[in-house]
């Protein structure tokens, strides 16, 4: 953590070829919480209504928590609207990639 991680486009059969992502250098911010939310407790935008999420998704511009599409708020791709930070890497523990939004490609560790 703290350091820059190198990301490149995972091989995806259902896209075109030639997909890339000008995002595959992105520093990994020292994690902090956001605010109201203890580091790993959640989506802090689900805590505060009350809803529960499905994976939650980590901003590596910023280190906001937010979670995946497949939740009810997906309140990772509505961070990306309202600042731009370009990827979220899944913070499940059985997963190790990232998604570049604007790309919209999935990024693996080199």
């Amino acid at each position: 953590m703290g350091q820059d991680t190198a990301w490149s486009v995972a091989p995806d059969g259902g896209r075109p070829q030639g997909r890339t992502c000008s995002h595959t250098v992105t520093p990994t911010p020292t994690p902090t919480p956001t605010p109201g939310t203890a580091l790993g407790e959640g989506c802090a935008d689900c805590l505060a209504r009350g809803w529960t999420w499905v994976r939650l998704r980590r901003c590596l511009t910023c280190g906001h928590i937010g979670c995946c599409d497949s939740s009810r708020g997906r309140h990772a791709y509505s961070h990306y609207l309202a600042t731009g930070h370009p990827v979220a890497a899944s913070m499940a523990p059985d997963e190790d990639w990232a998604w570049c939004f604007p790309d919209e490609v999935f990024l693996i560790r080199e």
